[in-house]
């Protein structure tokens, strides 16, 4: 028996749950003897993680199917996995249309990967997509030393929201809360692994309602306990609803200074009439006021959303209410997206605005966010930050990290490592980094 290891490529899609469901689905692997490759065509398994929420995400996974088949024509012993919320979603059918796929593996059952694999070896080829009764985060193997200062932690999944637009209940089901207890365990076990900066997943992250030892605890307690651990730096969580955005995780973000002052606040767009087409259950005035007792909170706040261009049913005064919106609230950064419809959401048989329309409107949102985040990058120069350095920049002697506000900065520096946390000086503004100098400790 070779003691070569056997190597895997992971090719994942989306959001932010998928980059760490990737991780540890490689952590799982690892168990079994695979390391990871960027290299598919050395690869002994090819594992496609999934994202569902665009339109044709199904079509661009088959796609990357067909360019596999070369792959496995010259390795035929190649294991090919489907995972996430196009496996979730499409089941049987991927194993019908692509018979070179060897195991289809949803969202939530990634912690028998192994098993599947096994099970690969004896000619089956396991389809795993039921919902489980069993927690996979008690099953995954312990997190390994990390070889990075920040690092995701999951601490709720799945969605009660049923948004018009979004397929993500019915992919990732009903929201799980983890307990208060497995959080802070697995938070300990990586600062003590040298993570300084964790952030806090989970499709509605700050609808958390976790068991803890007194009862139920909601995101803000669980940020303020994260906190009292010893080198844990940096707290962040992401992705927000406003309608649970409770006055105790307000408070918090005025009293927690490991708590940073970035926050990711969908609002999807600026228009009434539309957030009650999208089934968001809030008004863009309670979501303007919403963000001034942030802000009252922390006045340094930097604030993010996203937003949907040519929804059904938009017409050019709802358009500009979302423009209005924008302009209103300054935003640091934004996503914004042309509506894409998905098979089985509410807003799936609606009759959609014509496409050059939609395009015309989310280029204005684009245009507007991109001032306003460059002119917060700008109001950034002669500003001192935090950062923390992550990894050597792609010039001599050249350092790059995170700023509290999320920002990319580089400084030129002797002496720093992966992890150091350091004042910096923001001395210009580039499109989408910052320069600094790094001031005495």
């Amino acid at each position: 028996m070779s003691d070569t290891p056997k190597k895997l490529h992971i090719k994942t899609y989306g959001c932010q749950m998928n980059v760490y469901d990737s991780e540890r689905m490689a952590e799982a692997m690892g168990t079994k003897g695979y390391v990871l490759t960027d290299d598919p065509a050395e690869a002994d398994m090819v594992l496609l993680n999934t994202c569902h929420i665009r339109e044709k995400a199904a079509e661009k996974v088959y796609s990357d199917l067909g360019r596999l088949r070369p792959f496995k024509e010259a390795k035929p012993d190649l294991k090919i996995g489907v995972a996430g919320c196009v496996a979730q979603a499409e089941g049987e059918e991927i194993m019908r249309r692509m018979p070179l796929v060897d195991l289809v593996v949803g969202s939530q059952n990634y912690h028998r990967l192994p098993e599947m694999v096994a099970a690969t070896d004896r000619g089956e080829k396991p389809v795993d997509t039921e919902f489980p009764t069993e927690d996979k985060f008690d099953l995954l193997p312990e997190r390994p030393l990390s070889a990075r200062p920040t690092a995701f932690l999951t601490v709720q999944e799945g969605c009660d929201k049923f948004c018009a637009f979004c397929v993500v209940p019915y992919t990732r089901g009903a929201e799980i809360s983890r307990p208060v207890s497995r959080i802070l365990t697995e938070a300990q076990k990586l600062v003590s692994k040298g993570v300084r900066e964790i952030t806090l997943l989970g499709q509605n992250v700050n609808g958390y309602h976790g068991e803890g030892p007194d009862g139920d605890w909601g995101l803000g307690k669980l940020v303020r306990a994260l906190a009292r651990i010893d080198g844990l730096e940096r707290i962040r969580y992401t992705t927000s609803h406003p309608n649970d955005m409770t006055e105790d995780l307000i408070a918090a973000h005025g009293e927690e200074p490991k708590l940073m002052p970035y926050l990711h606040l969908p609002v999807q767009s600026g228009s009434d009439r539309i957030l009650k087409l999208m089934n968001r259950k809030h008004t863009a005035e309670e979501y303007i006021r919403l963000v001034e007792r942030i802000r009252a909170a922390r006045p340094d706040m930097m604030m993010s959303s996203d937003f949907i261009a040519g929804f059904p049913g938009e017409s050019d005064e709802d358009h500009r209410a979302s423009l209005d919106l924008i302009r209103e609230i300054g935003y640091g950064m934004a996503f914004s997206f042309k509506y894409s419809s998905r098979p089985g959401t509410p807003a799936a048989g609606r009759e959609g605005v014509p496409s050059d329309v939609a395009d015309a409107r989310l280029q204005e949102i684009q245009a507007l966010i991109t001032e306003q985040q460059r002119a917060t990058q700008q109001a950034m120069v002669g500003r001192d930050v935090g950062v923390l350095f992550e990894k050597p920049g792609r010039l001599e002697g050249q350092w790059v990290g995170k700023s509290d506000y999320l920002h990319a900065v580089h400084v030129k520096a002797e002496g720093l490592a992966p992890g150091a946390l350091r004042r910096v000086r923001i001395t210009a503004a580039g499109p989408n980094s910052l320069a600094g100098e790094l001031l005495a400790d």
